[in-house]
């Protein structure tokens, strides 16, 4: 649970709060700093501590230090004198690959390494410090982002919408929420994938264990996320590697990483997720330095949202876009290609 727009009054002064969480009841005691830097993302020890030292970190409303121990249920805030830094919009003149545009709405092609929209460790050079700057008043989503319909993850290429008007905003987002919209990612995933297609359905919520991951939960703890559909299809098998199209039913937070993980088949690359590890092969140490070499072609998970289709909301037409897999993967796909050959020679 992470709030962001609540402040009290403390001494005098206004503090907002910039993230909020309540100790699971199962929770062993461990260090506060330990406990908040895997539950916010790029927060480092240092800055958690300094930010301890400096009296904004409370446990049941009273200011702790790095050393106190969380117990189950505490109520953890983390307050500062300044609102969090995403809601603090600084227009950037950042280059925009822009692959459709009108009156409505315009469709862009985002690069790897672009977070979307500010937030903690990344409030600037996203890409709604960029849409600020290209493009005035654009409405404000149900988070107050301007023009967001939908996200992709800082290091997975590919393709959004984005609205620029509110009727567009309204009639786009729906599309969304009633699954209507067509989304096609390109994905290399660790393993052979037996299959030739599947679909994979599992709840999908925040890990108990590591806040940063996500993770399917069966059974008994099905209510712990929430329903998730990807439905994939092997298009070239590799070797160790398979390069597979995953169409999303849902869009959760890091849906096709989780849910190709969930079967075995983790995403090349993925560092969050543990795929930036030899999990498929052989121990020759020449392969593993071919391995590192496709880690270093391609740099991030291998992952790329390729086509996004769905119907404009003034004119009812159905648009369909398409892009093509970026050079860093494309190269990566080569090379598993040419070792693929090279061992069916053999």
């Amino acid at each position: 649970m992470t709030t962001e727009d609540t402040s009290i009054e403390q001494n005098d002064d206004e503090l907002f709060e910039h993230h909020a969480f309540t100790v699971d009841k199962g929770q062993a005691p461990l260090r506060i700093d330990k406990y908040l830097m895997n539950r916010i993302e790029n927060a480092t020890r240092n800055k958690i501590q300094t930010a301890a030292k400096g009296g904004s970190i409370y446990v049941n409303d009273t200011p702790v230090k790095q050393n106190y121990k969380v117990k189950p249920f505490d109520q953890i805030r983390v307050l500062f004198e300044h609102p969090p830094y995403e809601y603090l919009l600084t227009p950037e003149n950042i280059p925009l690959d822009i692959v459709y545009e009108d009156d409505e709405l315009l469709v862009l092609n985002k690069p790897a390494g672009m977070v979307v929209h500010p937030g903690h460790g990344n409030y600037s050079g996203t890409l709604i410090n960029a849409l600020v700057y290209h493009f005035e008043n654009l409405p404000n989503n149900s988070s107050e982002r301007p023009g967001l319909v939908h996200r992709i993850d800082k290091d997975t290429s590919g393709l959004l919408v984005v609205a620029k008007t509110e009727e567009s905003m309204t009639h786009l987002s729906k599309q969304f929420f009633d699954k209507t919209s067509e989304r096609e990612y390109i994905a290399i995933v660790w393993g052979n994938v037996t299959e030739d297609e599947g679909t994979i359905e599992g709840h999908i919520g925040r890990h108990p264990k590591n806040r940063l991951q996500n993770t399917v939960f069966e059974g008994d703890d099905i209510d712990k996320g929430k329903a998730a559909i990807t439905h994939y299809k092997v298009i070239e098998r590799l070797g160790y590697v398979t390069l597979v199209s995953c169409k999303l039913e849902t869009g959760r937070t890091h849906q096709i990483r989780v849910h190709m993980k969930h079967i075995g088949h983790t995403l090349f690359n993925d560092e969050r997720y543990g795929g930036d590890r030899i999990l498929k092969g052989t121990t020759f140490s020449k392969y593993k330095q071919f391995v590192e070499n496709c880690f270093r072609v391609l740099p991030r998970q291998a992952l790329h949202a390729k086509t996004l289709g769905f119907k404009h909301p003034k004119t009812g037409k159905q648009l369909s876009f398409d892009s093509p897999v970026p050079d860093d993967m494309q190269q990566c796909i080569e090379k598993w290609r040419h070792y693929a050959k090279h061992q069916d020679a053999k």
